[in-house]
This record gives C-alpha cells, structure tokens and sequence, in this order.
C-alpha cells in the first residue's frame, strides 16, 4: 500500500499532539523526551515526503483561485 503525503502529514499532527499532551499531563522526562525526538524525526520526513511527492495538476497561477475567479482586466 503506498502512502500519499496526507498520510504522512496525519501522523507527524497526531505525534506532535501526543507530545503536547504528554508534557501537558506531567509524564515523565523519559515520555516527553522521546515524543519530542519522535516528533522532530517525523517533521524532517515528512518534509521530505511532500516535497519528492510526484503531485501534477494542470492549474498555473494564472487560474487563481477556484472558488474566487479573477477577470482578466487591466486595472490601471
């Protein structure tokens, strides 16, 4: 099964929030140390994952947004 960058972006959000609950709640040093290293190392992945995922769309910047089109006038 291959994972898309969402899936990668879901665990680094729950990994962190298990961070922020763990040093949250008083948990040990140990808990907190290693969430937070678990943390980091999940960040750099996942950075690493988006940024070599084979993503294609066929929008420019000339499109704009979707939902707010824009009209091609000169507004000078």
């Amino acid at each position: 099964m291959k994972l898309t960058a969402y899936t990668y972006i879901g665990i680094t959000t729950v990994l962190l929030f298990l961070f922020v609950i763990t040093s949250a709640m008083n948990f040990s040093f140990g808990w907190i140390f290693y969430t937070s290293i678990i943390g980091q190392i999940a960040i750099v992945f996942m950075v690493y994952k988006v940024l070599i995922d084979r993503y294609h769309t066929n929008k420019t910047f000339k499109d704009f947004y979707e939902d707010c089109p824009v009209r091609e006038e000169n507004y000078r």
